[in-house]
C-alpha cells in the first residue's frame, strides 16, 4: 500500500517532465496517445489515476520506460531548455510587435512569461485581463510608453514598471525601437 501511494505521487511529476523533455504540448500528447488533453493534464496535476492502459499509451507516446518513469533513481534535478528557434512566437498582435511565449503552456492565465520586441512605431495594446491581474515589465533595450488606464509613464533601459492589467493597457516603443521582458500574474 506504501508503494503503490509512492508510486503514485511520483507518477504526475515523471510525465509532466517526460512531455517537456520532449518538448511535446498537451494536445501533442493527446493526439500520439489517444488520452484526452485534459485527462493527461489531471494526471500530470495528480488530481487522476490512470488505467493501466492509459498509463501503457501515455508512455509509448512518450517513449519512455513503463519501469524507468517509476524507478525513484531516475529522478534527478535537470535544466530544461526551450532553444530559440523552439519558442513560441506570434507577430499578429498589435502593430510592429513579436511576442516571444517564454512560460510553459500550462502556466497560460496564472503566471505568463513573454520577451517583446517593438519595432520604433510598435505598439500592442491588450483588452482588461482577470479582476487583479498585474503586469511586471522590464525594459531591456529602448525606451517605452507604458499606459494602464489612464496613467502613462516612459520607461527607460533596466527600468521596471508594474501595473494593473485588469483595465486598459498597454505598451509602445517611445523614440525608436524597444525589447521589454513582461510577466502577467494572474490572481
Amino acid at each position: 500500500m506504501e508503494d503503490e501511494q509512492k508510486i503514485l505521487n511520483l507518477l504526475p511529476t515523471r510525465l509532466r517532465e517526460a512531455r517537456r523533455g520532449q518538448g511535446l504540448s498537451l494536445d501533442a500528447v493527446a493526439k500520439l496517445s489517444g488520452v484526452s488533453r485534459s485527462m493527461v493534464s489531471q494526471i500530470e496535476r495528480g488530481e487522476s489515476s490512470p488505467t493501466i492502459a492509459t498509463l501503457w499509451n501515455l508512455t509509448r507516446a512518450l517513449q519512455v520506460d513503463f519501469a524507468g518513469l517509476l524507478d525513484e533513481r531516475a529522478a534527478s534535478k535537470k535544466i530544461e531548455i526551450l532553444r530559440d528557434a523552439q519558442v513560441p512566437t506570434f507577430e499578429n498582435r498589435g502593430k510592429g510587435c513579436c511576442i516571444r511565449i517564454l512560460s510553459p503552456p500550462e502556466d497560460a492565465g496564472k503566471h505568463e512569461v513573454y520577451d517583446i520586441r517593438l519595432t520604433a512605431s510598435g505598439f500592442l495594446e491588450s483588452q482588461p485581463h482577470t479582476r487583479g491581474a498585474r503586469e511586471h515589465l522590464t525594459v531591456i533595450d529602448g525606451l517605452v510608453e507604458v499606459v494602464s488606464g489612464d496613467i502613462v509613464e516612459v520607461v527607460g533601459e533596466g527600468d521596471t514598471a508594474r501595473y494593473d492589467a485588469d483595465i486598459t493597457h498597454g505598451i509602445r516603443a517611445h523614440k525608436g525601437p524597444a525589447r521589454v521582458f513582461l510577466v502577467v500574474q494572474n490572481a
